[in-house]
């Protein structure tokens, strides 16, 4: 079982690919497909391969069985825009889409995913075993808002006169809030100790050249 490549991604029209690009496992079309443009479509599909794209108001998957054979179904009634048509250049021709060339990983760097695969399992079970539950990462702290004195104001004959709430109620939740505000601050301030990787701590225990255990590691010192 491989892993999946990292992604590249490429801007054009999907209805100028190419002639000669390679075909593909899985499709999907966002955007509504003209019933012209399905055989183009479909020609994109390795065999086994399955494409997911709007076409008639219909949600449909086809399956290419063959070289010359699909298998067709709805899945649900969508609405979509439709898809761009081609614009031509002033040749009059298209402007052809070349989509990136189809990178298989080397030996080398396969074995490197399943000893790390690998070694990630045993390291869970090692842990399942001895009962300790892995830590999600640590949430940061909200601050708290720090809360508002309210004044209240009394009609003296025409005048409006400001009277201050002050209770020792009120100070003692003021000094509580600045103390809680201190206290936030003073544990933001401090440095965050880093998590443990085991997967890494493994690795390195290993009985192996320290150029295979850097390699192992992606060449990464943390």
């Amino acid at each position: 079982r491989f892993e999946f490549c990292e992604p590249a991604f490429v801007v054009g029209n999907c209805l100028e690919i190419a002639s000669d690009s390679h075909q593909y496992d899985r499709i999907y079309c966002g955007a509504g497909v003209q019933k012209d443009h399905e055989n183009y479509m479909k020609i994109l599909l390795k065999v086994g391969g399955i494409l997911v794209m709007p076409i008639e108001d219909q949600l449909t998957q086809i399956l290419r069985t063959g070289q010359n054979t699909w298998e067709s179904k709805n899945i649900l009634a969508v609405s979509f825009a439709p898809l761009v048509q081609p614009n031509r250049n002033d040749n009059g021709k298209h402007d052809t889409v070349g989509l990136p060339p189809c990178a298989v990983r080397n030996l080398q760097d396969l074995a490197r995913i399943y000893i790390r695969r690998t070694l990630r399992n045993f390291i869970n079970e090692e842990m399942k075993a001895k009962g300790i539950a892995q830590k999600a990462p640590p949430k940061r702290k909200r601050r708290r808002c720090r809360r508002r004195r309210i004044n209240t104001y009394v009609f003296v004959g025409n005048q409006l006169i400001p009277q201050p709430l002050d209770s020792e109620e009120d100070e003692r939740m003021e000094d509580d809030s600045k103390e809680e505000e201190d206290k936030d601050h003073s544990e933001a301030l401090k440095p965050e100790e880093p998590p443990r990787n085991l997967l890494r701590e493994k690795i390195m225990s290993l009985p192996l050249p320290e150029s295979l255990k850097a390699y192992l590691t992606y060449y990464r010192e943390k």
